[in-house]
Formats: structure tokens, C-alpha cells, sequence
């Protein structure tokens, strides 16, 4: 086995124990689980020559989640930031410990903790690729549960806001994603005026 296929393996295995689940063709599965294989299956479609660095962040995303509950921060948009904060130092902390539990190299675990931050979205190549992936797993997998529970007002603005965060070919391959009705509406709404 190879060190990132025992990373992977790692990171899994944290995830496995997420207590929350979602069904899959009859399955429950746990969902961070779930969300980590996600988005490597993602980024194996829209960018197979991706960097390792960029494969171990993107499984890691969202290591461990669940212990770090959104509503124990305050309400609101400044509790909703720190919250997304912590979370990218927690996920980077979890990965980086497995990753040396493996034997990376400190250089390799440093830049996957800064892909894991988000540090360098537009300007760093490899950031952006990663935050596509994010933005595309969003609009294939959850943007319809999403959408079920929010105003067309709001799913415009998150709409228009994800977009703003993805390069040109990641609108390209969002729009060829295989939509709701009338969640391609929105989405095409919220583009008008974009």
C-alpha cells in the first residue's frame, strides 16, 4: 500500500465514525465518509492529474466535522465565520498528525494544511483547484436538500457567491451537472446577474 493510499485509508477511517448518516441507494452511510469519497471521485473526473497534495486535501476536507457542531458558535454571519475558520485549522491539525502518522515529509503536510485553510483562493493554483471541487461536490450532491430549505432570495446569493469562487472551467463543468428542475432554474436565475 502506498503512503497516500494509507492516508486515505486514515482519513476514512476518521470519518467512518461520524455519527450523522445519509442513505445511499438504501445504505446508511456515515456523511463525512461519504463527503470525502465525494470529492475524490470529483477531482478524479475533473482534474485526474491533480497533485497528491491537492487528493489528500480534498479527502480530508472535512475530517472529523461532526465534533465541531455549527450551532456551537453564536448565530449569524460572524458566527458562521468563526466557526468555518476553526474548522479549516481543526481539519488541517487532523490531516497533518495522519499524514506524519505515515510518513510524509513536514514540507508535504505543511502544504496540504495550507490547501486545508484555504489560503491563496485565486492566486494559488492549487487552492482554487481544490475550492472547485468544493463548489461542484456542493452543486452535484447537496444544493437540492439545500435548496428544499431556503427562500429562492437566499439560494440566489449562495448561489452567486459559490460561483464567484470557482475559475472559469469549474462554471463549465457546473453547468454540465445533471440538475433538478427546478434547481437549474435558480441556478440559472442567480447567473443572470452574475
Amino acid at each position: 500500500m502506498s503512503r497516500l493510499d494509507d492516508a486515505l485509508r486514515r482519513f476514512d477511517e476518521a470519518n467512518a465514525e461520524d455519527p450523522n448518516t445519509e442513505m445511499v441507494d438504501g445504505q446508511p452511510l456515515p456523511k463525512e465518509l461519504l463527503y470525502g469519497q465525494r470529492m475524490s471521485a470529483r477531482l478524479a473526473v475533473f482534474a485526474p492529474d491533480a497533485p497528491e497534495t491537492v487528493e489528500l486535501a480534498a479527502r480530508a476536507q472535512h475530517i472529523r466535522r461532526w465534533e465541531v457542531p455549527r450551532d456551537s458558535y453564536p448565530e449569524g454571519r460572524a458566527g458562521y465565520l468563526k466557526w468555518r475558520t476553526d474548522l479549516y485549522k481543526r481539519h488541517a491539525e487532523l490531516a497533518g498528525e495522519i499524514m506524519g502518522d505515515v510518513g510524509y515529509d513536514p514540507d508535504v503536510i505543511d502544504r496540504v494544511q495550507t490547501l486545508l485553510r484555504k489560503r491563496g483562493l485565486k492566486t494559488d493554483r492549487d487552492v482554487q483547484l481544490l475550492e472547485d471541487v468544493i463548489c461542484l461536490v456542493f452543486l452535484e450532491h447537496y444544493f437540492h436538500d439545500f435548496a428544499r430549505k431556503h427562500d429562492e432570495e437566499k439560494l440566489i446569493s449562495i448561489v452567486q457567491k459559490t460561483w464567484k469562487k470557482m475559475s472559469d472551467r469549474a462554471h463549465e463543468a457546473a453547468l454540465a451537472l445533471d440538475y433538478a428542475p427546478e434547481d437549474l432554474a435558480v441556478i440559472q436565475k442567480a447567473l443572470q446577474s452574475v
